[in-house]
Order: C-alpha cells, then sequence, then structure tokens
C-alpha cells in the first residue's frame, strides 16, 4: 500500500497566508481609528453611511474624505455668514442713529430762513414774573355817575335829549310844570319887592336922622327892617337853588331839569305828560371817558391785590387791553362768596370799553431773576404734548425737546434742554413746527 507523503511546505505556506490576512486587517484597522473622527462626519453628513464606512473599501475612503472636504466648505460658508452678521448687527445702531439725526433734521437754506422769518436769540438770565389773573366786569365809574332827580313834584312838559345821546354841563335834559317852583318863585319875589321898600325906607329915616328932623329911633327901626328884607329875599334864592331852579324870565311853574356834567345818557324813564315825583330817578348820565374794573379776590390772593398796584385790563370778547391802577381793595370778605371786591380804574377816551363787559384782571404777584430762559415764542408743543425749542444744527435746525419752568406773559423758565447762551429760534418757530410736520408724514409714507 502506497503511502503519500504530506510535504512540509503546505502547513507554512497556510501560516504565512493567515499572517498576511492579520497584519492587513492590522493595517486596515490603525488607518480606520486614524480616520475616525472624519469618518463620524461624513456619516452625520450622509444621513448614517458611515457604518458602511467601517468595511475599509477604498471607495468609501474616498467618499469619507470627499464628505470631509464639503463639511470644510460648508463650514467655511457657516463661518462667512456668521461673520457677515455679525458685521451688519454691528452697523446697525450706526445706520439707525444717522437715520434719526437725519430725520429730525429740518433742512433750510439762508432763502428759506428769510422767506419764513426765523430769528435767532440767545438763551438767558431775565426776570420771570407771577401774573396773578382774575375775572371782572366793566362797570360805570360810580364818581362820574349821577342819577338826575327833578328834586320837585311836575308834570313832564316836554323832554329834548334821548338814550344814549351825549349831553354837556348845563344842556336841557327835560322841563316840567310845578307848583312848588311857581310858589318858590312867588315867595322870591315878594321879598324881593319889600326888599326894595326896606332899603327905601331906611335911606330915607337915616337922612331924616342926620339932619335931626327925626328920632334916632325911626332910623334904627328902618335899619332892622332892611335887613329882614334882605334875609328873606336870600331864603328864597336858597330854595330855588336847592332845587336847581333858576329865576326864570317866562311862567313862574316852568323848570328846567339840566345836565349836571359831561356825559352820556345811559338812563332815560320819563315822557311827556308823565307826573313825577320829587324823588323820581328819571336820568342817568355818566362820563364814560373813564369807567371802572370791578373784581372779585379770594383771600389767598389779597396780599398780591394792593393799592396804588398797576393792572392790565383784557377783554374776552375782542383783543384789546388797558392798564391802570387799583383804585379800591375791600376791607371786608363777604360771607357768602368769601372774596373782597376790588376795582381799577381805567381811563376810556374812545368809548372802548362798555359798561357790562367781561374783562380778565392781570396783576403782577411777584418778580424773580431765573438763570436761564427763552421768549414764549419760541416754545412749541409737538404731537405727544412734547414741548420743545428749535435750535440751530448743521443744514438747518432741530427740535430741541425742554422742560418748562416758571412763566409770565413774555418769558419761560427753561429747567432742561438747553444752555446759558445756547441760540434757539425766538421767532419762526411755527413755521419749523409745520415743516417738521411734514417732513414726518412724508417719512410714514
Amino acid at each position: 500500500m502506497n503511502e503519500k507523503k504530506i510535504s512540509p511546505l503546505g502547513p507554512r505556506r497556510t501560516r504565512v497566508a493567515i499572517a498576511a490576512i492579520l497584519a492587513i486587517g492590522t493595517l486596515s484597522a490603525v488607518l480606520i481609528l486614524r480616520s475616525g473622527p472624519n469618518s463620524e462626519s461624513a456619516g452625520a453628513g450622509s444621513g448614517g453611511h458611515g457604518h458602511s464606512e467601517t468595511a475599509g473599501h477604498a471607495d468609501t475612503e474616498h467618499h469619507g474624505s470627499k464628505k470631509d472636504t464639503d463639511h470644510k466648505d460648508e463650514d467655511g460658508h457657516a463661518d462667512g455668514e456668521h461673520h457677515d452678521e455679525k458685521s451688519e448687527g454691528k452697523a446697525k445702531p450706526q445706520e439707525k442713529a444717522e437715520h434719526d439725526e437725519d430725520e429730525g433734521l429740518i433742512p433750510m437754506d439762508a432763502q428759506r430762513i428769510e422767506a419764513a422769518g426765523v430769528r435767532l436769540s440767545e438763551a438767558g438770565s431775565v426776570t420771570v414774573s407771577t401774573v396773578l389773573q382774575l375775572p371782572g366786569e366793566i362797570r360805570f365809574n360810580e364818581d362820574r355817575t349821577a342819577h338826575v332827580v327833578p328834586r320837585v313834584a311836575g308834570v313832564v312838559e316836554s323832554v329834548p335829549v334821548n338814550l344814549g345821546q351825549a349831553v354837556k354841563k348845563g344842556q336841557l335834559l327835560a322841563v316840567l310844570s310845578s307848583a312848588t317852583v311857581s310858589e318858590q318863585r312867588s315867595e322870591l319875589q315878594a321879598a324881593s319887592q319889600r326888599l326894595a321898600l326896606a332899603r327905601t325906607t331906611y335911606t330915607r329915616e337915616q337922612q331924616l336922622w342926620k339932619d335931626k328932623v327925626s328920632a334916632e329911633q325911626d332910623y334904627l327901626q328902618a335899619q332892622q327892617a332892611l335887613r329882614e328884607a334882605e334875609i328873606s329875599v336870600s331864603n328864597a334864592q336858597q330854595k330855588l337853588a336847592a332845587t336847581g331852579t333858576g329865576v326864570g324870565g317866562g311862567a313862574l311853574n316852568r323848570f328846567e331839569l339840566r345836565a349836571p356834567f359831561d356825559g352820556v345818557v345811559v338812563e332815560k324813564h320819563l315822557a311827556v305828560g308823565e307826573a313825577v315825583q320829587d324823588t323820581t330817578q328819571i336820568f342817568t348820565i355818566s362820563d364814560l371817558s373813564s369807567v371802572w374794573a370791578e373784581m372779585r379776590v379770594a383771600a389767598n390772593d389779597l396780599p398780591a391785590v394792593r393799592v396804588g398796584e398797576k393792572a392790565t385790563v383784557k377783554a374776552t370778547a375782542f383783543a384789546s387791553s388797558a392798564t391802570g391802577n387799583v383804585a379800591y381793595v375791600g376791607a371786608l370778605i363777604g360771607q357768602e362768596t368769601r372774596t373782597a371786591p376790588a376795582r381799577i380804574t381805567l381811563p376810556n377816551p374812545e368809548g372802548v370799553w362798555r359798561p357790562g363787559l367781561f374783562v380778565n384782571v392781570e396783576l403782577t404777584a411777584s418778580s424773580q431773576q431765573v438763570p436761564l430762559a427763552v421768549v414764549n415764542s419760541a416754545i412749541q408743543r409737538m404731537e405727544g404734548q412734547q414741548t420743545v425749542v428749535f435750535v440751530p444744527a448743521q443744514g438747518g435746525f432741530r427740535a430741541q425737546p425742554v422742560k418748562l419752568g416758571r412763566t409770565d406773559t413774555q418769558h419761560t423758565e427753561i429747567l432742561e434742554g438747553l444752555k446759558p447762551g445756547q441760540p434757539y429760534v425766538a421767532a419762526g418757530s411755527f413755521m419749523l413746527k409745520a415743516e417738521l410736520g411734514k417732513s414726518t408724514a412724508e417719512h410714514a409714507h
């Protein structure tokens, strides 16, 4: 039986092959471990293909390398995008500030400034007066107003004046027929006749006494009768003068009522044929060249209202004002109103201030020096009740928000927003407000 011999080279080759396979496997494992992060990135980018890459194929390795390159490009692109976003974020506030600055600017050249009537001034220290305003009413000057009464009873014969007519002192107002006046004139005439007789008798007795013809007693009696006659005449004259009645050249009962001074007939209460009493108020005549502005002053405002203090009176119905002095302040406070009366004497040469007209009275309560103020015409109120003053800026003007303090009829104190000596728009600020409103509306659209 022939036996086959096994060559010792067979097992050796087998061992060499196994060793080669193990070496290749070890090398592949080392390569896989070295390329692990790229493989994971590639696997993540390829949606989980990293498991197939672990098979160790060359195509898979090439694919992983490509994915790694793509990922780097994407990273680079993302970094660029982040860089642009950061740069854009840094630029936005500056662009917004420039945009707001342009929006608040009112561009105007010299020609437009002149056409708009814009005038500049400098903010500085002024004296601000605190003004007290009180409501009032124009009334007749009672010192120059007469409520005319006839002072004698009678019947009206004629009335030559009309209501509202201007009259002069001594001008005839009405004619009455009065029995009282007739009696007084008759008494005067009789007293005058007795006086004439007594004077003649006295002259004769005086001459006879000097010539030693009559006794001294007759002379003294004649002298006494003369004195009594003179008293009777004087008494009759005084009665007529008390009633405003003259001697008269016509009918004894004719009584003429005349104007006591220059003025206007503001009331008339009689007609022809009407019987009037001696106390009936038939005319009211007032000299309207001077009137009173009467007001009621509250107790807490009384220290600011003093006699002789200057005051400005302004009409509420039309644009008119006048200056006068406080002529009277009541010493008592009313129990119901808790106010005191006061009045101002106003000159009224043109008759503008008519009695019954409502007015506002302004008095200076106090005066104080403020460090910073502007004229009232410079202050404007914008939408939202923001108070601004327009100040010059490069290329035009800008609205500067300010905080206000004390104010009077001419100036207003500035607490915040301006500096001493800073220029501002004193005239023409309303035109700038209109221009700013138009530019804001255009920007909104």
